[in-house]
């Protein structure tokens, strides 16, 4: 084509590769210099070591040119550029620098393996020939044109159009002297010729919502946490303690003497750890910290998949937040959304005006439940986007783990699908076969990469294998949480206690399958929203009974099988329900009945992590044995937790409430047992009733034990008892 006609395309933003057009090109005798600037009343270029020489108008929109004769490429050179009001800026042309995306970098984008995607795509600062600016790129591949605008080119989307790399669909460009904390978008001739603005896919930082500009972020903050990392790569979480305090952010603890504000995260670093440390939690697992407009969807609907949110800080701060948590002994887990994203036109939805991270069948690509869409997982790129972003978290902001969200809604081409509203797989079947892959792929690059991580996945249906290793056919997660369990056992312990004889089965079916996947034991955020009430209003009786409903569940919780995961609040029996604009009720904790559950919790996490068998066997059928399954007339229950060395912990529950008196049990050996915890202890609130001196298990034989021994069970309540010597 002639000069001309791709001048005309450029100015039109129209063209993929304005780079051919602009910059210094060669022409018979010399080169020639083009410009397109169409804020300057003059522009001139500056060759190195020369005077500046003045460009040419050559369109009315703004294009400069000048040939220079005798210049041989490559030229270095500045654009010296004069502003209608008479004032000049100089500047390397962005238009003189090759791509700082090689060949094996667009290669393995399109394999869907580059696996730090995030040092090559988005906005970085790097210097380019001895000149300092940030490179910016985006995959856009159905895009007419791409520019980058921002607080560097007045948001005038004609400066800096971007050059598309061959058919990777990534659009490239370096422009200098754009600094660290500028704020940038990407504004795209879309494929229906419309313009749009979009924030940065990979944007490390954004403005705080509502505002959503991506902005050029440098990380500042040097890690001190190779020991923490080190011993982590050796841990051993299936046979370790694993007591979780799950967290929003936002809503944990609030400044009232100033506008009732959020933590910032360096406020946050100091209390949360001093105050999960002090109750005896191993992790600390956070709501969605990634980037998300809507304060409302607690996270879960992302938008700035590699930016933590400016609500409460920078990434740095964010940084120091994590860094602080593990300087306490507190590992990291984080809530990471792979599987939808929300419909905000700035962000990721119909990004190039295609479906592009999203299926275009709405049968796929639209979730019925959540307003949001779904990742098609089946693209390479899409794929890798998200495992880019998973190894982000992991790599670089050092987290301990992740949770992903909602993994049963990715699985199931037909979750919350009636019949004709969802397309099955090739073989004919429900399975999203697609995500299946990515969830295997995923799972197996991270214990690859990041050693020690621990993945869980929420996912609430019969599928096999989750927390099974790929190449035995499972999904590879290292845990999952019981779903099951929680709903039966909530369920069971709403009850009045004149009712609960006809549901026993409620609280042992758990144990039929306790050791078939690696699971997580969850009291997590979602029970106490929507209307559900707080968990110890879910406790039948008078507030007395509530209190102590709620310590026999919490014991019961910590003596079952399972890792555990409680949600803030519940720690103090927080009375209403989470509010995410809110804040935990602090000052509960000056109610004997609310401290004595915190001290209770304090108790149950101490003695979890010095007690091997609560936690060695966790996940293995030999750690755990019934001593009393089917007295469900009595409302009781009773079995043994026991470490590889055949250490024994006995938990027996009187959910029932009156007192049992003389109650003969099965015990593991002889001897004196001595009661280690009493959720009826008048510390924690109780009427102390119980087995202060201990019991004494003798040659009785009992339900399938040598041993037994007389208890006393207090109403509504747990006691544990371990053999003296061990006490």
């Amino acid at each position: 084509m002639s000069p001309a006609h791709e001048i005309e395309r450029v100015v039109a933003r129209e063209h993929h590769d304005p780079h051919s057009v602009l910059g210094a090109h060669p022409v018979p005798g010399g080169a020639v210099v083009r410009a397109y600037r169409p804020d300057a009343a003059r522009v001139a270029v500056v060759v190195e070591g020369g005077e500046p020489r003045p460009l040419r108008r050559i369109h009315p929109a703004g294009v400069f040119a000048r040939r220079l004769l005798g210049a041989t490429l490559p030229l270095r050179y500045e654009l010296e550029i004069e502003a209608p009001d008479g004032s000049c800026s100089r500047t390397r042309d962005p238009y003189s620098f090759l791509p700082t995306l090689g060949e094996l970098d667009l290669h393995l984008v399109g394999e869907g393996r580059h696996e730090r995607l995030y040092e090559r795509l988005g906005a970085h600062v790097r210097e380019l020939d001895r000149c300092r600016g940030v490179s910016f790129a985006v995959w856009a591949p159905n895009a007419r044109s791409v520019s980058v605008v921002g607080d560097f080119n007045a948001w005038d989307g004609r400066v800096h159009q971007l050059r598309v790399l061959g058919g990777s669909g990534i659009w490239e460009i370096f422009v200098p002297g754009v600094e660290a904390g500028m704020r940038y978008e990407f504004e795209l001739r879309d494929a229906t010729g419309a313009l749009r603005l979009k924030a940065d896919p990979l944007a490390f930082a954004t403005e705080a919502p509502p505002r959503h500009a991506s902005v050029v972020h440098v990380p500042r903050h040097v890690w001190r946490d190779d020991d923490w990392r080190e011993r982590r790569a050796t841990s051993d979480p299936w046979h370790e303690p694993l007591s979780v305090y799950e967290v929003h952010l936002g809503s944990w603890r609030r400044n009232p003497l100033e506008g009732n504000r959020s933590l910032t995260y360096d406020e946050l670093g100091e209390e949360l750890a001093a105050y999960a440390v002090d109750l005896g939690f191993t992790h600390v697992e956070l709501l969605p910290v990634m980037e998300h407009p809507l304060t409302r969807s607690w996270g879960y609907q992302t938008t700035g998949y590699f930016a933590p949110t400016a609500r409460y800080g920078d990434p740095d701060g964010f940084r120091r937040l994590v860094e602080r948590l593990h300087r306490a002994g507190l590992g990291v887990l984080l809530d990471w959304v792979p599987g939808h994203f929300p419909r905000d036109d700035w962000a990721l939805a119909r990004f190039d005006g295609t479906a592009l991270y999203e299926h275009a069948d709405p049968r796929r690509g639209e979730h019925p439940d959540w307003g949001t869409l779904v990742f098609n997982h089946g693209r390479a790129e899409v794929r890798n986007f998200l495992l880019g972003s998973a190894l982000y978290w992991l790599d670089e902001q050092h987290a301990d783990g992740l949770r992903v969200d909602a993994v049963a809604s990715m699985l199931y081409l037909d979750y919350s699908r009636r019949e004709g509203e969802w397309v099955p797989n090739r073989f004919g079947g429900r399975e999203d076969l697609e995500a299946v892959g990515f969830l295997r792929e995923l799972n197996e690059v991270v214990h690859a990469r990041v050693p020690g991580v621990v993945m869980v996945a929420e996912e609430s249906t019969a599928w096999p294998g989750v927390s099974r290793p790929t190449h035995l056919g499972g999904l590879g997660f290292g845990f999952k949480w019981n779903m099951g369990w929680m709903n039966d056992t909530l369920r069971y312990f709403s009850r009045d206690p004149v009712h609960r004889r006809y549901h026993h089965e409620e609280l042992t079916f758990s144990f039929v399958y306790a050791f078939s996947e690696n699971y997580v034991l969850p009291l997590s955020h979602d029970e106490v929203v929507h209307g559900k009430g707080s968990l110890l209003a879910r406790m039948p009786g008078d507030r007395a009974e509530r209190l102590a409903n709620l310590r026999a569940l919490y014991a019961y919780m910590w003596a079952h099988p399972g890792k555990k995961l409680l949600f803030m609040g519940g720690e103090l029996a927080q009375e209403r329900e989470w509010d995410v604009e809110g804040s935990v009720d602090w000052h509960l904790l000056g109610d004997p009945g609310h401290r004595g559950v915190s001290d209770l919790v304090r108790d149950l996490n101490r003695l979890y992590r010095d007690e091997p068998a609560l936690h060695e066997l966790d996940c293995e059928p030999e750690g755990f044995r019934w001593l009393e399954a089917d007295d469900a007339e009595a409302n009781v229950l009773a079995f043994a937790r026991l470490s590889r060395a055949g250490r024994a912990l006995v938990c027996l529950c009187n959910l029932s409430a009156v007192p049992r008196e003389g109650y003969r049990v099965g015990l593991p050996r002889g001897g004196r047992w001595h009661e280690v915890l009493n959720t009826d202890r008048r510390a924690y609130g109780g009427s102390g009733l119980g087995n202060a001196e201990g019991v004494v298990a003798e040659g009785v034989p009992w339900r399938e034990q040598a041993f037994s021994a007389e208890v006393t069970l207090p109403p509504l309540a747990v006691v544990w008892l371990v053999p003296e010597e061990e006490a």
